[in-house]
């Protein structure tokens, strides 16, 4: 993360950082925290997204100048490094509201703007973490990865390192249903910042019958592929809404007739194109009889995280908590409270 040079880079705002600093230290525990969420998130917006010192005062609610200050104040706090390094408090509590709901082994929760548009920046720069923390094992490991947007967002924000020890394995086909390569396939893309073994599934996400689905699995390369998803360390996947217009159809991956069927059977939501109802369950449909993505281990068993948010995404990952399709989450704060607040 690039730092700027602003107010509170110059002695004036040194100072100013210094001042607020003491300000904090002479109150009790909860103003102190209090002040740390508001210089955490103002930090947030201004290096994470970008934000001027006037929209930070807006969507914080405080003056120009105390914009200034809380940024000035998250560095003086030594909240500010590449990365953020401060839970803020809302989101620990969410998270833990979360694990303790739905039995989660992993849930991370990134600040959110309080606003409707979403921003993968926050949820890439955690998954990257939580992958690279996979891949900093010495011991060879194998990590399975699903497709999508969020997902690609967050490999292109994991290091470049040397791992030729580990393997990384596409959960999910590569290919259109007119045989264009997948622009969300993520599972080359990690392999060539980390050198690590790539194993693909050349396949389309959907086959056009049952048969041509169990041929596609009979091959040689796809039992390989197969008897390394039963390996794996960790599952990283998206998660998408099932409606009109969603990633799923717009990407061509799925008919308008398909569509309507899913959305008939009551379809709320999507992992690896494998759809399910409100409850989690997998339906029984001719479109999921012919996804040629490996099954989902059901309830999951190694870490099996989902990203994603948004409003619209909101009721498909509670309905992936509540079946068990995922043991892991990470999302932001507004659609964290979406996700407590329909159970």
């Amino acid at each position: 993360m690039r730092v700027r040079r602003g107010l509170w880079s110059t002695p004036a705002g040194q100072a100013a950082a210094r001042e607020g600093t003491g300000r904090v230290a002479a109150r009790d525990g909860n103003s102190t925290n209090r002040k740390l969420d508001l210089a955490a998130r103002a930090a947030w917006l201004y290096y994470i997204r970008g934000r001027t010192q006037d929209e930070i005062a807006a969507e914080l609610n405080v003056s120009r100048q105390n914009a200034q200050r809380l940024v000035a104040l998250a560095t003086a706090e030594g909240l500010i490094k590449f990365r953020m390094d401060y839970p803020i408090t809302e989101c620990v509590e969410m998270a833990e509201r979360l694990r303790d709901r739905f039995e989660l082994v992993f849930c991370d929760i990134v600040p959110g703007e309080r606003r409707e548009e979403t921003s993968l920046a926050g949820i890439a720069i955690s998954a990257a973490e939580r992958i690279e923390s996979y891949l900093s094992s010495k011991a060879p490991a194998v990590l399975a990865l699903g497709t999508g947007r969020t997902l690609r967002a967050a490999v292109a924000q994991v290091s470049a390192m040397e791992r030729p020890q580990h393997k990384i394995v596409s959960l999910v086909g590569n290919l259109t249903r007119d045989g264009r390569a997948s622009p969300y396939d993520v599972a080359m893309r990690l392999c060539d910042k980390t050198g690590a073994q790539c194993y693909p599934l050349p396949t389309p996400v959907v086959a056009d019958d049952v048969e041509e689905r169990k041929l596609l699995q009979s091959q040689r390369w796809y039992k390989t592929v197969s008897s390394l998803v039963h390996q794996v360390k960790a599952s990283f996947m998206g998660i998408g809404e099932i409606c009109w217009g969603s990633p799923l159809h717009v990407d061509g991956f799925i008919t308008d007739q398909e569509l309507a069927g899913l959305v008939s059977a009551h379809a709320v939501g999507e992992m690896l194109g494998w759809a399910f109802d409100q409850n989690g369950d997998l339906l029984t449909t001719t479109f999921n009889e012919r996804l040629t993505a490996p099954p989902l281990v059901v309830p999951a068993k190694a870490p099996t995280i989902i990203m994603g948010a948004g409003s619209a995404k909101a009721p498909a990952i509670r309905a992936a908590l509540r079946g068990r399709l995922a043991n892991g989450l990470i999302t932001d704060e507004t659609t964290a409270a979406r996700i407590l607040a329909l159970d």
